[in-house]
């Protein structure tokens, strides 16, 4: 009989996780391993993507994956692969889903560049698939040659790798937790740029991005590793395509410069719109835009950037529907040993304000605190990640509240300064009411000062500290 996987450890052929059977290991990256896997009653293949999560991962990457399983069930259609199964990412996380039959773009373009008007049909057929996800609240941000695949047997476009994606009635945990632009640098909009996560046309800035790439061999503003770098497509100006492939057509460079647009108002609308264009070369109005020979000259640039002439939509933050409009109710809680009776007091005060507040989103948040001159360890004793451990921790002490998983987000944050992570967290994801406990009275944090101390007096929103009586030890100590 199979072996039950229990850990990475485990994951060797033959063995059997969740039901579903590892038949062979088929791709091997740097964020996650990906198993060819079969179960009695599932008749088409099966992939197992599981992240590789262990000593030295960036908290993105664990963010990445619980956005991809918070969204995966919320897809359906022939434009994403079908979900079959779900592991606790506090235990062994994993993805199984449909293994698309078919190659990605990156293998379907081979060597660059493309004849223009097989790229502008390749194009075509992702814009088409973006109208079905767009309308499924979803905005992909990190489309790339190698997250799109086409079937084999019909040639529609498939969308994998949901890790940045969002969804406009989940909440949105790269936008609550992490503070640095994310996505893939040769592709990734302006507003993306600027941690604007609220705009579909990012979407079609990608494809357009994907389509100059294919046409011309040529990525529109290389693959920059800073901010910085990314900040320059703002400003500056691509090459014009033609300028590099004189074979493509003025109605295909009219629409790459249309999505290649800094601001999101002067793309195209929607998806079907691009998709429409695509696929009616000889309806595609042209403008100036068709025949550029030129980009913006460096004296221009740098007057963009020096008096910063920033497109009013690209720090727009549209408004979503649903539970990202909800109050915001934040519980801070300590997980150390000792406070446990503390904690559950805070529980009792949560779900209190939650009773009278059934709408409000909770948002709980833990902070790892870490030393300003040493190297903190991510991993114990046992070589477990410290940063899942603490994840399981907050599921297990919000499991009595009973809430269900779209008004319920888990965060834990690291930094050299709780209170001011705590602050920060509040104030970024405008935070209504704020509950977290204080550890005890002593003459130390009466005179020093304390975390919930510096909260209360900086925070933005209301705090509500929950501290334990008074025992005669601490009396003593006072």
């Amino acid at each position: 009989m199979s072996d039950e996987v229990r850990s990475q450890r485990d994951l060797v052929p033959g063995a059997v996780l969740d039901g579903f059977r590892l038949e062979k290991m088929i791709h091997k990256g740097g964020m996650a391993v990906i198993w060819e896997a079969s179960r009695p009653d599932v008749s088409m293949p099966i992939a197992i993507k599981i992240p590789m999560i262990g000593e030295g991962d960036e908290a993105s990457s664990i963010v990445g994956f619980e956005m991809e399983q918070m969204i995966m069930p919320m897809l359906s259609g022939k434009h994403v692969p079908k979900l079959f199964g779900i592991g606790d990412i506090t235990a062994l996380p994993y993805l199984a889903m449909e293994r698309v039959q078919g190659k990605t773009l990156t293998e379907i373009a081979g060597k660059l560049p493309m004849v223009p008007e097989e790229a502008a049909r390749l194009a075509a057929r992702i814009a088409t698939g973006l109208i079905e996800l767009h309308r499924q609240d979803v905005i992909h941000f990190d489309l790339k040659p190698a997250n799109i695949l086409f079937r084999d047997a019909t040639g529609d476009a498939v969308f994998v790798d949901f890790g940045l994606s969002r969804h406009a009635k989940l909440p949105d945990l790269f936008s609550e937790e992490i503070r640095v632009p994310m996505g893939t640098a040769p592709y990734i909009a302006p507003e993306q740029v600027l941690r604007n996560r609220t705009d579909p046309r990012s979407d079609l800035y990608s494809l357009g991005a994907i389509l100059y790439e294919l046409v011309t061999g040529e990525q529109p503003f290389g693959s920059p590793d800073s901010t910085k770098g990314l900040k320059r497509r703002i400003w500056a100006e691509p090459r014009p395509p033609r300028t590099i492939n004189k074979d493509v057509p003025e109605w295909l460079q009219e629409i790459i410069l249309r999505c290649l647009e800094p601001d999101p108002t002067k793309r195209y609308a929607s998806a079907r719109q691009l998709a429409f264009d695509l696929s009616h070369p000889d309806r595609v109005p042209l403008t100036a835009r068709a025949t550029k020979t030129t980009r913006a000259g460096w004296f221009k640039v740098w007057r963009r950037r020096r008096f910063k002439a920033i497109p009013k939509a690209l720090t727009t933050h549209a408004a979503p529907q649903g539970v990202n409009t909800a109050p915001i109710v934040m519980a801070a809680i300590d997980l150390s040993p000792g406070h446990e009776a503390l904690a559950e007091k805070v529980l009792d005060h949560v779900d209190r304000i939650l009773s009278t507040q059934p709408e409000a989103r909770l948002a709980c948040v833990n902070v790892l605190k870490t030393s300003l001159l040493s190297v903190d360890e991510s991993v114990d004793e046992e070589g477990r990640n410290i940063h899942l451990q603490h994840l399981a921790e907050l599921k297990h002490w919000a499991r009595p509240l009973g809430r269900s998983a779209e008004r319920v987000t888990f965060h834990v944050l690291e930094g050299v300064d709780p209170a001011k992570v705590i602050i920060d967290f509040a104030t970024d994801n405008h935070v209504d009411h704020l509950i977290m406990g204080a550890r005890g009275h002593s003459a130390a944090r009466r005179y020093l000062g304390s975390v919930s101390t510096q909260v209360v007096a900086e925070a933005a929103c209301s705090v509500t500290v929950v501290r334990l009586p008074l025992t005669d030890e601490d009396a003593a100590a006072s």
